[in-house]
């Protein structure tokens, strides 16, 4: 089954942070990507750019309207993710407790299941 673990990144929060706990914000995903590869539950990791430099893509009246970023004014944007196959969603919350921004107050992880991919529903 595929899982897609979502991060949500409050900049306050990572503003208020140490340059020692960002440090091993970055050490822990780096220990969690690698344990992920060594299981062969990673199918790929990304992180995003700020939603300062996001493009919000319309079409109005068949014309595109584009307008730079983010799409809503909010405290959290997504920052990256995870995509995973592992074996049920009890695995994939096991999995997500590891990454390490469950354990700062302020900064969110989601999992949810991948409904379909390439246009095949999965399981």
């Amino acid at each position: 089954m595929k899982f897609l673990i979502s991060l949500h990144i409050n900049p306050a929060v990572l503003d208020a942070l140490t340059d020692e706990e960002k440090a091993a914000i970055g050490d822990g995903h780096a220990a969690f990507i690698e344990a992920l590869k060594e299981s062969g539950e990673l199918i790929t990791t990304q992180a995003l750019v700020d939603p300062s430099q996001a493009a919000v893509v319309s079409v109005r009246n068949g014309q595109p309207v584009v307008t730079d970023g983010p799409f809503l004014e909010a405290k959290e944007y997504l920052g990256g993710f995870y995509l995973i196959d592992c074996e049920n969603k009890e695995r994939a919350i096991e999995l997500a407790t590891r990454i390490p921004d469950t354990a700062v107050e302020g900064l969110g992880v989601e999992v949810r299941q991948v409904m379909f991919a390439d246009g095949q529903l999965e399981a």
